[in-house]
């Protein structure tokens, strides 16, 4: 059995950039939420002209759909994600670009088909709304409220309920209304998610920075041992909360 230190090490000096999570293969698992994201997305491609993923990440889940749209555009805000969007988008013909995930988009009015996004930290509905073309949509898995807050409130303690439901479904489908789209789909799942090992931890809360705030090995450490002594009698085990929303806007 690999010592405390071993995994400390390991999960503390290892690459997070990009968001491929398969480091974690063995040592963490999540389930997926049943409507297959990178499917419906692919599917939705095929349909359109032009589509500009925001918060892309390193590009993974818009490269890995079997056919992108003559204008394909991601944006990304991390300079190391950028570049590893860039080596796997531009050699399909995207275009990627440098934004700093603030309004406006860098784009003009009534440009894409469709925009995507998987994930987003912060979504801006009036822009999103600004930039569709009548009748486009938007398509997004976006985390929902609580999610993995196990492990949050494990660092963290208690959190009030304005933060536990701050990414809640009924607030998006509000959001989307005022910014004068039309929600068309939206479904919400929970889900559940393990981690084996005090370095799987580690390495989540580096990658998803919003988690834990601040988060590093050295501020944490009891709590980190802790952990790691009860990891010993089996995986911690933490609720994953996935929605999928449509929204179109008018013609």
């Amino acid at each position: 059995m690999r010592t405390f230190d071993d995994l400390v090490d390991e999960a503390a000096t290892t690459s997070v950039s990009g968001w491929d999570f398969s480091w974690l293969d063995g040592r963490a698992t999540e389930q997926r939420p049943s409507w297959g994201y990178q499917r419906v997305l692919g599917e939705r491609l095929r349909s359109v002209e032009s589509v500009v993923d925001i918060q892309t990440g390193g590009g993974e889940v818009l490269a890995g759909v079997p056919v992108l749209p003559p204008l394909t555009v991601a944006t990304e805000s991390w300079p190391p994600n950028v570049a590893k969007a860039a080596a796997v988008l531009e050699p399909r013909g995207a275009t990627v670009v440098a934004d700093t995930d603030e309004p406006p988009l860098p784009f003009r009015d009534n440009v894409f088909d469709l925009v995507v996004s998987r994930h987003p930290v912060t979504v801006w509905w009036d822009e999103i709304a600004r930039v569709l073309r009548p009748g486009g949509s938007y398509l997004s898995q976006q985390v929902g409220p609580w999610s993995v807050f196990e492990l949050v409130e494990y660092f963290l303690g208690p959190q009030p309920p304005e933060v536990r439901n701050g990414r809640h479904p009924d607030r998006a489908r509000a959001a989307a209304a005022q910014a004068g789209l039309e929600v068309l789909d939206l479904r919400f799942e929970e889900l559940r998610t393990e981690f084996h090992d005090i370095g799987a931890v580690i390495y989540f809360l580096r990658k998803v920075i919003w988690m834990v705030p601040g988060f590093t090995v050295d501020g944490y450490l009891p709590q980190l041992r802790e952990l790691h002594r009860k990891l010993q009698d089996g995986p911690f085990v933490a609720t994953t909360t996935r929605y999928l929303i449509e929204a179109r806007k008018p013609g």
